[in-house]
């Protein structure tokens, strides 16, 4: 990478406020993110260890961990979310039996199920530290089938609005059942997940994923209609791209944060850790379209390209190569355009810019949960940053 500096003015877009780090600050933070946080507390000590509120002046809890080892966050959550894709089918259930088959088509147990690790694992940290006791809560496992549920609901309704043909290696369900019965079942899935936050009877948590959807359609739009200028392009794309990504992963973390009873400032911590976490997969996402192959991705190479959007990569390569910038503004409508396009990338810095960008909103996530009590929930959500940086697919 050339200009980190410049590249750390870019990340203020979406992170008003924050130091512009060094070169040497962020080789620093590069490493540190690769060290294996090494817990020395036994297991007995969670049972002995006061109670402690978050940010108070007392010792934090000792950490539940008793060795060394890394921590694997699959396996840590495996018995939380062993029947996750099986209880979302069986909410599924309805006396249409067509409706239900098309509702249910992507919930084969063959999904990463990447944002209910999140939250179940933002859940057991927090209840770790403010109750000593790291078991998820029921109402939180809702909140974590509620979340793939949503991502599932936008992900019919997007396989739509693209016209898309496969997803997750397959064929997608507007191709299997058509545009009309497609959009009926993403709205399904939506309605059964709405039924099922009202029974947590909690109006707060409500409110608070009730933002995901309107933050899921405003982004959609954003995306169909944007004809900013130069000057506002990656500020909106950011946007953007909280709004149709990392809004469900920071607003699911807020909701299990509440259900844990952590005070204000760690509801916060929880948040910012999934919207810098969510805004670098969708950064690291938009990197691989260019890089990694039909088969690896489950969808078609250069797909943004093809469907007329300007993401990261292509955003940084217009410093280099301003002729992409009317490129942008007629979405490579024209012949060619996607090729030339592609071309530039490739031979700009864009891709390097990207990676770089990812890794300081990958840092900033790990700064907020940088108070949660050491445990190996806490150490599994520092390895999922830098699985997200490093993911292939």
């Amino acid at each position: 990478v050339t200009d980190p500096i410049a590249l750390a003015v870019v990340f203020k877009f979406s992170a008003p406020g924050t130091n512009i780090p060094s070169e040497t600050m962020l080789q620093d933070l590069s490493k540190a993110l690769r060290l294996n946080c090494h817990l020395v507390h036994t297991s007995s000590s969670r049972h002995q260890s006061p109670i402690v509120h978050p940010l108070s002046t007392s010792h934090p809890p000792q950490s539940h961990n008793n060795d060394n080892k890394k921590v694997n966050p699959f396996k840590l959550v495996e018995n939380d979310l062993n029947n996750l894709y099986k209880d979302i089918r069986k909410e599924l259930w309805t006396e249409r039996p067509e409706l239900e088959e098309i509702a249910s088509y992507y919930f084969d147990g063959q999904g990463k199920a990447f944002r209910p690790m999140i939250v179940v694992l933002i859940a057991r940290a927090l209840n770790f530290h403010v109750n000593r006791v790291p078991d998820l809560k029921d109402s939180q496992k809702t909140v974590a089938m509620v979340t793939e549920m949503i991502h599932t609901a936008s992900l019919v309704h997007d396989d739509v609005i693209d016209t898309a043909d496969t997803r997750r290696g397959k064929p997608s369900v507007n191709v299997l059942w058509g545009q009309k019965k497609a959009i009926l079942a993403g709205d399904y899935i939506l309605s059964r997940a709405s039924q099922m936050l009202a029974r947590l009877r909690n109006d707060e948590v409500i409110f608070v994923l009730s933002q995901v959807l309107l933050d899921l359609v405003q982004g959609e739009f954003m995306q169909m209609g944007s004809k900013e200028d130069e000057s506002e392009r990656f500020s909106h794309y950011i946007h953007k791209s909280f709004k149709k990504t990392a809004s469900l992963i920071a607003y699911t973390c807020k909701a299990v944060s509440l259900l844990s009873g952590a005070n204000k400032n760690f509801q916060e911590a929880a948040f910012q850790y999934g919207r810098n976490l969510g805004i670098a997969f969708q950064l690291v996402d938009d990197l691989l379209d260019f890089v990694s192959s039909q088969a690896e991705l489950g969808k078609p190479a250069a797909a943004d390209l093809k469907l007329g959007l300007a993401t990261a990569p292509v955003l940084f390569a217009s410093e280099k190569f301003p002729e992409l910038n009317i490129m942008i503004m007629r979405r490579f409508s024209e012949p060619g355009d996607v090729e030339r396009a592609y071309e530039a990338v490739m031979k700009s810095d864009g891709l390097d810019h990207t990676r770089l960008l990812a890794r300081k909103h990958a840092d900033e996530a790990l700064r907020h949960i940088s108070p949660f009590a050491d445990s190996p929930e806490k150490q599994a959500l520092v390895m999922l940053a830098e699985m997200t940086l490093n993911r292939k697919k």
